[in-house]
């Protein structure tokens, strides 16, 4: 089902108001995007925002369902990621629903979510027999309440891994070793990129079944990090950037008066996934090798001639990254369920909310600011509420 938006969004690449005075930004453009389920249908949005203005990403990065949206945008020609894109999102929009009008929408959703629950999400993934006994030892590879065979064949239409392989866009997704517990990024920059690599990055437990990548097991990267930004600031070497990373989940929120509410809160601040610590941190790395290179600058140059001197002055760099935080607004009545609430209306209102933000972002353009010499990682925060 495509959606009014999708079909008939104004290009924001034209001579739109959103478009005017954009220009693509000087370094790479990297986009990252958080795993989230259901949620990502925002990403998608922000991404049509973006892509309509002529911003298109050099690099994405993903995990979980920011994969998948990834591998979508990456592993397709820019002219048809939009439509795969939205091929991918109609085919999960659940078709369990009722008219989500009744009850301000919140009856239409809730049965959605419980069809979910029940019978799966088509193109996704599909109830698992053999898993209700949960004792059984059935193997790491179906231990799980779900089988994600459909999501296998819908990605296998939807991803020209040649076009990967093209190293047009770079794509970056995270999965987490079963055994070593070891967070493992897999690049297409340095190896090919497979549909396994996407499915582990996406098989969360106990949902959903590890995925076998050579000899070692892996489930999806969320449950280590769900926001993978610490791979493009560590990223060598260090390129002037404009990152847009894309969050789906609230790590502020009110007082939760009930256990249900205590559920919801503790999953929105375990899937936030410490960003603002892992780049209050780069922040602080980046200011120093600032500090490094203009302390080098100082140096006679004999002394900067000294092999162990050079070495040292190496640690600096001259680089800028301007990091732009988008956050999906809350929506009235969601709950810890919202990220498997695949019904068509929450969908479209998700990238709708995306598409939005976008546009507004940049209107904004707030990596246009004076900076100081000293500033290596620079935050932008943009929510919607």
């Amino acid at each position: 089902m495509m959606t009014e938006t999708m079909r008939n969004a104004p290009d924001l690449g034209a001579s739109g108001e959103a478009a005017h005075g954009i220009e693509r930004p000087v370094g790479q453009i990297v986009l990252v995007l958080q795993g989230g389920g259901a949620l990502g249908a925002y990403q998608a949005g922000v991404y049509q925002g973006l892509s309509e203005a002529g911003i298109e990403p050099d690099w994405v990065v993903g995990t979980s369902i920011g994969a998948i949206n990834g591998a979508i945008i990456a592993g397709n020609e820019p002219k048809s990621r939009i439509s795969r894109l939205r091929a991918f999102w109609d085919d999960v929009s659940s078709s369990f629903t009722i008219d989500p009008s009744w009850h301000g929408g919140w009856l239409g959703s809730a049965f959605g979510i419980a069809a979910a629950m029940t019978f799966g999400v088509p193109g996704f993934f599909r109830p698992q027999a053999t898993s209700w006994n949960i004792h059984q030892a059935v193997g790491v590879e179906r231990a799980a309440f779900y089988t994600t065979e459909p999501l296998r064949q819908t990605l296998g239409r939807l991803i020209d891994f040649v076009e990967l392989d093209g190293k047009r866009t770079r794509l970056t997704v995270g999965a987490v070793n079963v055994l070593s517990g070891e967070m493992r990024y897999f690049d297409s920059r340095d190896e090919h990129l497979t549909l396994e690599h996407v499915m582990a990055s996406g098989a969360l437990p106990p949902a959903f079944p590890a995925v076998r990548i050579g000899a070692e097991l892996y489930w999806d990267g969320g449950i280590y990090s769900n926001t993978p930004v610490e791979v493009v600031l560590d990223d060598r070497p260090r390129r002037n950037s404009l990152i847009f990373t894309v969050n789906m989940w609230q790590p502020r929120g009110a007082e939760p008066l009930s256990v249900w509410q205590v559920m919801g809160r503790q999953k929105d601040i375990q899937y936030a996934s410490r960003a603002s610590s892992h780049i209050a941190r780069q922040e602080q790395i980046h200011q120093l090798r600032h500090v490094v290179r203009q302390l080098a600058a100082l140096l006679p140059k004999e002394q900067a001639k000294d092999p162990i001197v050079a070495e040292l002055a190496s640690y600096g760099c001259a680089t800028t990254m301007h990091l732009v935080r988008l956050l999906a607004p809350g929506r009235d009545g969601e709950d810890q369920t919202k990220d498997i609430d695949f019904s068509p209306a929450t969908v479209r209102a998700r990238w709708d909310a995306g598409y939005a933000h976008a546009a507004r972002v940049l209107r904004e353009k707030p990596w246009h600011t004076d900076l100081s010499p000293l500033q290596g990682v620079i935050v932008h925060e943009s929510s919607e509420s």
